[in-house]
């Protein structure tokens, strides 16, 4: 059975910066795409960065210059550095790796359970 365990999250005040890591257990055959998505009070799941297995990244425009992520194939795990949080940065954030099982199978969408972060003075 596939899991994505998070870890890090919680509150910080404007300006602070937080943690998330995030690491993939179970049998797998490969890891394609893994990253960060949030979704905050009334609004959609929005993406905040992906990392493809080459070290690609796509960060949301609102986190640019402001997140990091970074990828250890070899652990199966994926981190997000954020700094200069903002208010309008709270919101559930959630792990995404697309997966692939086995090589007879087609890769699936998997997601952790969701970490809160909240930014607030």
């Amino acid at each position: 059975q596939v899991q994505l365990v998070e870890s890090g999250g919680g509150m910080v005040q404007p300006g602070g910066s937080l943690r998330l890591s995030c690491a993939v257990s179970g049998n797998i055959f490969s890891i394609y795409p893994m990253g960060w998505y949030r979704q905050a009070p009334g609004k959609q799941r929005e993406l905040v960065a992906t990392i493809t297995t080459g070290g690609s990244i796509n960060y949301a425009n609102s986190v640019k210059g402001r997140f990091t992520l970074s990828r250890d194939n070899a652990k199966n795990t994926v981190a997000l550095q954020m700094n200069s949080l903002k208010p309008e940065d709270t919101a559930v954030y959630y792990c995404h790796a697309n997966i692939r099982l086995s090589i007879l199978r087609p890769s699936a969408e998997y997601w952790g359970q969701g970490t809160q972060v909240t930014v607030s003075s």
